[in-house]
């Protein structure tokens, strides 16, 4: 007899299910498992539903359930019976039950892989992609509990349910069977499956950030009658901006509603302004934020931009507190910015919302800047203003507590008026999830970043962040592989940030360099080598130069077909009276801008020297030409926010799309626009503007080829035994795995990897020299005899390895002599091993890190690389130009090709390798680190002369499993 619910032993409530998630709409919603407490729940949510939808779930006319029918929808074992509900505001819109059934269709218990599932949505909730979202869920569950099927049975008409089906992405069988529609979908994710999940992921967190940025109406809570204060100030900058949306100030200590602030309608509480608002900015002290987030929820509020200090900087009590926030928002469908954040604008001339603390809107313009300290955000709006820049958004996120950096780059990936998205961070909440979408919004226009806190330990204490054990190098590596322009201060990055936004994509690194000044022109010549450039002898024009002069001289420079990108230089010249000339900024800026408007379509940048105005002058002029000229062809990219060959897009709706819409289609390629040519980029330093220019280059040619994506070759396949390696993996961490890991042993290592066709060199112990003698004649002379004491592993310096022994006499003398030198042999642990070819010693690595994912490294082996963090790393997986990157990114890479007149050595073959170790990782999580040790390669061929792995069970992978938002 079936056990029930309450006697079940897997009657536990499993929490890890539990998920907050954002929806088509961008409002949020919470997905947990029904309990037993949620029967008046449930009935309620019911009576709401209408009559047709509870049609399409029952196929009969039902008008009401049963108190049986709630017995049984309210009480689950959670492993052949699980029921999830959607809820927002405590209350349910939505549920999803699956039992599991034999291959008859009757109730089953495990191990039967397949279970009958079924939905019922909310009338008024339906079309906001809720149905989709339980899908995700509910099939991660079924696979936890080893249900491998859905089966469904649906009604014809009910065409809204088989599109959630059919756009899945799972593979699927349908047939018509007694006047229902029955549907088979096998749970294994799929290709489709992930890029459908991750598409709907996109449009819903881009959505989330739509609704804050542009909201038909704000509401400032706690703006006083007072001058000054946040709220006031807030009130007024809104006001300042020229909103385009209704205003409201709200204020408990206001006497009463229909009051006037600064002509703005003032209420007691949001309840009071009769009107839905959009957005609330909340100015009041922390412990009365509570308050204010509920009225809120309960008055249909989007969104939050929480600037009230006291949270997780001020320690524990205040990370329970932000913690708490967080999850009231979330209850209320509603996301937050903040808190103790600064705020945000929308320069849209449809918008024009300036809720943040900054006493100016910035001038309009095309970069995205994103900032998580306020401090650092007054400095960056600062410094591009002096520049003459201009922004489309400016976020100021503070702890981000629930919106991040990755949901900006959701939306800047396809926000038209955003051709360039700079992110200050000073942490990664999920670097594993920033890498992928940094790298799809670096394929069409410029992603910009200044990592701050780099070192370990110095996380802000507002930020709850996971603890990554890699180094801040490797960070840096991984987003370049990313396409992420990587920066060391907000200066840098508003130096990459002007050119990227005002100029076109070089086609390659070839430097014209003119000017006015010999020693300027030098110095910016030597600049340009140390960056890696080409650049061409300066053209020196004399300091008798003319506008004109410079003019000419541009639009040579730009019409030869050798130049990619031009450096001007710029000294002041003096009138007959020894005295500047009045306006020479404003002239010069003419005549450049003249000439880059005529010319090809390529980067110029200006180095200046105490010209007054040139900057200004440069950025003030906005050049346009008759016909928009598009990145030259040869470069094979477009310019910054203009992907080849995509058509100019629309703003997104400022409505959620209709039910049944296109969200179940791959996320759509970022807009592009027609941008007019100009706002030159004027620089105080050679220094400055050849580095901005070198990271434009390094883009562009990560741009071409990211377009070719790279692959794994598919010989390798016929060399890898995936199931052999996964039973062995299963064998050797036993039936209850140690969670701390277990290391392997030497021959257990070589077994596992040459299930993936890495050999090892055999090693075999030498406790004594007989035991020596014996390994080296099964071995085969010549020999090498090395200890493996932890303090000697790998130290051939300190006298452990001895090489070329080619008979036992050898033999004997060496085993002697390191034993009278290092100590006895139980201290020592010698092993013999056969002697590989001559080649170079390298290191192949792979570990998992909780933060960043599985990350294969690669370097020589020695003291030296390691000293110098000579190490080159990728994600994993690793695709073919991963691996010859990882090969040729490293400083000491000639030694591989022949240094100094020495012979190259097969590269190939350990490429070969790298994409051997990548796929094992990858294939199997709980392999968590793997260590090659010396791996030497000869001019053919290479031999692995030292291996360690290290087992452990798998971690969780959030990136692979349903969409939701990061439990705080």
């Amino acid at each position: 007899m079936e056990p029930s619910p309450e006697q079940s032993p897997h009657h536990v409530y499993p929490d890890h299910w539990e998920a907050d998630v954002v929806l088509r709409d961008g409002g949020t919603a919470r997905i947990r498992p029904i309990t037993t407490d949620d029967a008046e729940r449930l009935v309620s949510f019911y009576e709401q539903v209408s009559p047709e939808s509870k049609y399409y779930r029952f196929f009969a006319p039902y008008p009401r359930l049963s108190a049986k029918d709630v017995h049984r929808f309210t009480h689950h074992d959670y492993v052949d019976r699980v029921g999830l509900a959607v809820t927002v505001g405590g209350e349910f819109i939505a549920t999803v039950r699956f039992d599991r059934i034999d291959a008859r269709g009757r109730p089953a218990s495990a191990p039967a892989d397949e279970a009958e599932v079924a939905f019922l949505v909310q009338d008024a909730h339906q079309g906001r992609g809720v149905a989709s979202t339980l899908l995700e869920h509910i099939a991660a569950v079924a696979r936890e509990r080893g249900i491998r099927r859905f089966a469904a049975e649906v009604l014809p008409a009910n065409n809204k349910m088989i599109k959630v089906f059919r756009d899945a992405g799972y593979t699927q069988q349908r047939s018509f069977e007694d006047g229902t529609v029955h549907l088979t979908l096998d749970l294994e994710p799929t290709a489709e499956s992930l890029a459908v999940q991750r598409a709907r992921e996109q449009r819903a967190e881009a959505r989330s950030v739509q609704r804050l940025l542009a909201p038909g109406s704000v509401a400032v809570i706690g703006a006083g009658r007072t001058p000054g204060g946040v709220g006031r100030t807030v009130l007024r900058n809104l006001l300042g901006a020229g909103f385009t949306g209704r205003t409201y100030a709200v204020n408990s200590a206001f006497a009463a509603d229909q009051d006037t602030i600064d002509g703005v309608p003032a209420h007691r509480s949001l309840g009071g302004i009769g009107e839905s608002v959009d957005l609330a900015v909340v100015a009041v002290p922390a412990e009365r934020v509570p308050e204010a987030v509920a009225d809120c929820g309960e008055h249909g509020v989007q969104g939050l931009v929480v600037l009230s200090a006291g949270y997780a900087e001020w320690g524990a009590e205040g990370r329970e507190r932000q913690r708490e926030l967080v999850r009231q928002a979330r209850s209320y469908g509603m996301r937050i910015i903040g808190p103790n954040a600064f705020g945000i604008i929308n320069n849209s001339e449809a918008v024009r919302l300036n809720a943040s603390l900054a006493p100016e809107r910035p001038a309009s313009g095309r970069i995205g800047l994103f900032t998580q300290s306020g401090a650092i955000g007054i400095a960056l709006l600062s410094g591009l203003y002096r520049r003459g820049a201009g922004l489309s958004t400016f976020i100021s996120a503070g702890n981000r507590a629930d919106i991040s950096g990755n949901d900006f780059l959701q939306y800047w990936y396809e926000d038209p008026d955003t051709d360039v998205a700079l992110l200050y961070l000073e942490s990664l909440g999920n670097p594993r999830k920033f890498t992928r979408l940094a790298r799809r919004t670096a394929a069409v226009k410029p992603v910009v970043v200044v990592k701050g806190a780099r070192h370990s330990g110095s996380t802000p204490p507002g930020h709850a962040v996971p603890i990554s054990r890699i180094p801040d190098a490797t960070v840096s590596a991984l987003m370049r592989q990313a396409g992420v322009i990587r920066v060391d201060t907000v200066t840098e990055m508003v130096d990459a940030g002007l050119l990227l936004a005002g100029q076109p994509l070089p086609a390659g690194g070839r430097v014209a360099i003119l000017g006015n000044s010999e020693s300027l022109g030098l110095l910016t010549y030597d600049a340009c080598l140390a960056e890696g450039l080409r650049p061409r002898p300066p053209i020196d024009l004399t300091t008798a130069a003319t506008p004109q002069d410079f003019r000419e001289a541009l639009a040579q420079a730009l019409a030869d077909e050798g130049c990619d990108a031009v450096i001007v230089t710029a000294i002041p010249w003096v009138g007959e009276d020894g005295e500047a000339e009045p306006g020479d900024g404003e002239v010069l800026a003419t005549a450049l801008n003249t000439a880059a408007a005529a010319g090809p379509a390529k980067p110029v940048a200006v180095v200046h020297v105490e010209i007054g105005g040139l900057a200004e002058a440069l950025a003030a002029a906005t050049s346009t030409v008759a016909q928009q000229r598009p990145a030259p062809a040869s470069s094979g990219v477009a310019a910054p926010g203009r992907p080849s060959g995509t058509p100019a897009a629309t703003p997104p709706p400022a409505t959620p799309p209709p039910p049944g819409g296109p969200d179940t289609a791959p996320a759509p390629a970022a807009p592009e626009r027609a941008r007019a040519v100009g706002r030159i980029p004027a620089y105080p330093a050679a220094e400055r503007a050849v580095r901005a220019l070198a990271e434009a280059v390094n883009y562009a040619q990560w741009r071409r080829q990211a377009a070719v994506p790279g692959k794994v070759p598919e010989f390798l396949d016929d060399t890898i035994d995936e199931p052999g390696a996964a039973a062995l993996i299963d064998a050797l961490l036993g039936e209850d795995p140690d969670p701390r890991g277990r290391p392997l042993a030497h021959d257990e290592a070589r077994e596992l990897l040459a299930c993936y066709g890495i050999a090892v060199r055999p090693t075999l112990p030498a406790p004594d020299a007989e035991a020596a003698v014996a390994a080296a004649a099964q071995l085969g002379y010549p020999v090498a005899l090395k200890t493996t004491a932890p303090h000697l592993r790998h130290r051939a310096d300190l006298g452990g390895v001895r090489l070329d022994l080619a008979n036992e006499s050898a033999l004997r003398r060496a085993y002697g002599e390191l034993t009278d030198l290092l100590g006895k042999p139980a201290e020592l642990r010698p092993v013999v091993q056969a002697m590989a070819p001559r080649g170079v010693d390298t290191v192949v690595r792979a570990t998992i890190d909780p933060a960043a994912g599985a990350v294969l490294s690669f370097g020589l082996a020695g003291a030296p690389s390691e000293l110098l963090g000579d190490t080159a790393h990728r994600l994993v997986p690793a695709t073919d130009r991963d691996a010859a990157e990882l090969i040729r990114s490293i400083r000491a890479a000639p030694v591989l090709f022949g240094w100094r007149g020495s012979a190259p050595v097969d590269t190939a073959a350990l490429e070969e390798l790298l994409l051997r170790v990548s796929l094992l990782v990858d294939d199997h999580p709980e392999v968590v680190s793997i260590a090659l040790e010396p791996v030497v390669v000869a001019t053919r061929g290479l031999t692995v002369l030292g291996a360690s792995v290290r087992l452990s069970p798998p971690p969780a992978r959030t990136d692979l499993g349903p969409r939701r938002l990061s439990n705080y």
